[in-house]
């Protein structure tokens, strides 16, 4: 499978001072809460799973472009990412050359890291009547029949098709061969045409560019027969590599020509990487799952179980991490004193550049915007030209939306209307420009929400960093801790029993409390600066509504591991993953006098976390897409 590029280059920076980026979300609730949201994991918003690196690396754009349009970008002092905890010097390297660097392993409800080491399909499935029928019915296939549909369904001529002529033409015999069609071979479709007083079912792939405007893939999903005893889902580990989770599931649905929303997960997962996670599926058999194994790229499945129960959002306990940074700088001691760091201490709990977006328009400012009610000003930041590269359709329809202020003139520049701009200018066709909230509502929810949880994620990096600044890691009075999810200030003699891992800080919203020490009347300063009332965090609009919540202020990984590796070959994979290992592909080999040097590390994180803030504390780099751009720039060079 090819290795995607650009790599990114990634180099320390000394320490800053002064304050100054389709399933369930955040949803605003009624009582304060411990965050749940996760950059590999948890619930997500779509437009935050891309780190920085993944953005960098799958635009579209060619390096020059790409670095144009990053000069306009945000670094980590635009979002309040501002301290570092550790002392050690920070040292470069590269992050995701390969998108095999990046492997990330979910740890499910029971605390188990899930892996993909079973292809096998459960003993109790294959006694149940339906894979007998299945059986029986792939006889009316003839074995040149099968050649040709095998081949059609591996991509041989995804614009072709196979015609099967019916010799007994009844209905019967016709549904027998499309049902053995399509249950041995996932992906296909079938139809049934009459050619001069003959019938023929013609089978074609669901992929192909004309079959996609005859598939309807929001169709029910057919009627098995399901034994009483068998649980309603089945759960099965996905193994993908350089593709979103949604992307994955989208090409699952297709194939086995289902909704999107019959399938459930724990959590999305980073698109630059390799990812092992557990899915789960409304009565889809294990034999229908595997089959696809035989046709899917960059995916697989296995470790397939029976059970009664869906996957949720948010239920998994984080992630394992296997992050391979290449070409690093720092000396051996340089390397253990920052891992030896991270084990004991951690870092702190930033929400990482992927939560803010990566244009000239910050998502937090559109946030902050819809806040503070001003409808007008969110329309001009989400349609308004702004510098930097962009897609020329997207520029063509800002230009003509700051020229005529059209909603449907501006929406004709756009050949893909499901973008926001395209949800919007839709939005603002029908219902006009003086009804923008319901206009704006027309974008799907998970998307507005992240507008404004960008807003609270700026406060609370910005809020932390002033408290880092003031009190370091010694828990002081005014802090706050968790007792179950209601916060409690510590006395003066109550913070001598406490450690830095058990302060949280708020999120602003009506229903948390804050630190009433100086730092926590900083809140109410920042939001008053923004125009905001601190005391009045509810909003006309039930969902944009803040409860507030609150997140711990330094995280410990656990089960941190490293190793400095040596090798002569800068394309060799440097992990060995769960695919290599069912294929039994020996382990990678490392010379110890090789030439290259890279840090491979291992950890584990909760929910609420980005590993990037990890690497970020290790390396003592910026993560910003614009400050590694341009070192990625100098490095090529």
């Amino acid at each position: 499978m090819a290795e995607s590029q650009p790599s990114v280059v990634l180099d320390h920076v000394g320490e800053k001072r002064g304050c100054p980026e389709d399933e369930k979300e955040e949803i605003p609730s009624k009582k304060p809460r411990v965050e749940s949201d996760h950059e590999n994991g948890g619930p997500a918003h779509q437009d935050e799973e891309q780190g920085p690196v993944e953005e960098a690396s799958e635009g579209e754009e060619d390096g020059e472009t790409f670095a144009d349009m990053m000069k306009h970008g945000l670094t980590e002092l635009d979002v309040g990412i501002l301290k570092y905890i550790s002392d050690h010097e920070g040292f470069s390297g590269i992050l995701k050359e390969r998108y095999s660097d990046f492997v990330v392993h979910e740890i499910n409800k029971q605390g188990k890291i899930v892996h993909l080491d079973d292809l096998s399909v459960p003993a109790e499935a294959a006694d149940v009547p339906e894979a007998e029928q299945q059986s029986n019915e792939t006889d009316v296939l003839t074995a040149v029949q099968k050649q040709e549909l095998g081949e059609l369904q591996l991509f041989k001529n995804k614009e072709g098709n196979v015609s099967i002529e019916v010799m007994e033409d009844t209905k019967e015999k016709r549904t027998l061969v499309h049902k053995a069609i399509k249950t041995q071979f996932p992906g296909l479709e079938t139809k049934t045409e009459e050619k001069d007083g003959r019938k023929f079912i013609v089978a074609y792939h669901a992929a192909g560019k004309k079959a996609l405007s005859e598939v309807k893939t929001t169709a029910a999903p057919r009627k098995h027969f399901w034994p009483k005893n068998r649980g309603n889902f089945c759960h099965f580990v996905l193994y993908k590599e350089n593709k979103d989770t949604m992307d994955a599931i989208n090409v699952l649905s297709k194939f086995l020509r289902l909704r999107p929303n019959m399938f459930s997960y724990m959590g999305t997962k980073d698109k630059r990487a390799i990812t092992v996670q557990e899915i789960a599926v409304h009565r889809i058999t294990a034999e229908r799952l595997a089959h696809l194994n035989k046709c899917l790229m960059n995916l697989k499945v296995g470790n397939f179980s029976y059970k009664n129960q869906p996957l949720k959002l948010g239920e998994l306990q984080g992630n394992h991490f296997t992050v391979v940074i290449r070409n690093i700088s720092g000396t051996d001691e340089q390397v253990q004193q920052a891992m030896t760091s991270l084990k004991q201490t951690g870092f702190i709990n930033y929400y990482g550049m992927q939560r803010f977006g990566t244009t000239a328009v910050p998502t937090q400012h559109v946030g902050r915007a819809i806040l503070r009610n001003d409808w007008n000003e969110v329309v001009d930041l989400i349609l308004k030209p702004r510098p930097g590269a962009e897609k020329e359709f997207l520029v063509r329809c800002r230009e003509e939306w700051a020229k005529s202020q059209d909603p449907e003139a501006s929406l004709k520049k756009l050949p893909n209307k499901r973008c926001v701009e395209g949800q919007l200018l839709r939005g603002l066709s029908m219902y006009g420009k003086k009804n923008i909230i319901t206009a704006f509502g027309l974008i799907p929810r998970n998307n507005r929400l992240m507008y404004i949880h960008s807003y609270q994620s700026v406060v609370w990096n910005t809020m932390v960093s002033r408290r880092i600044e003031a009190f370091g890691l010694k828990p002081v009075e005014g802090d706050l801790v968790l007792s179950g999810a209601t916060a409690h200030v510590l006395s003066a003699e109550e913070a001598e029993t406490h450690s830095i891992h058990d302060i949280v800080m708020p999120l602003p919203g009506f229903d948390v409390i804050y630190p009433t020490h100086h730092v926590g009347k900083g809140y109410r300063e920042l939001l008053a600066a923004d125009r905001l009332d601190i005391d009045n965090m509810r909003h006309k609009v039930k969902d944009y509504s803040l409860a507030g919540a609150y997140r711990r202020v330094v995280i410990r990984p656990s089960d941190v591991s490293w190793e400095v590796i040596h090798y002569d070959d800068p394309r060799i994979s440097l992990v060995h993953t769960d695919v290599e290992k069912l294929d039994k592909a020996p382990p990678p080999v490392f010379n110890t006098e090789g030439k290259f040097r890279s840090l491979r590390m291992e950890f584990s994180l909760p929910p609420s976390t980005y590993a990037t803030m990890a690497i970020r504390e290790v390396l003592k780099l910026d993560t910003s897409i614009k400050k590694q751009t341009q070192l990625n720039t100098t490095w090529f060079n």
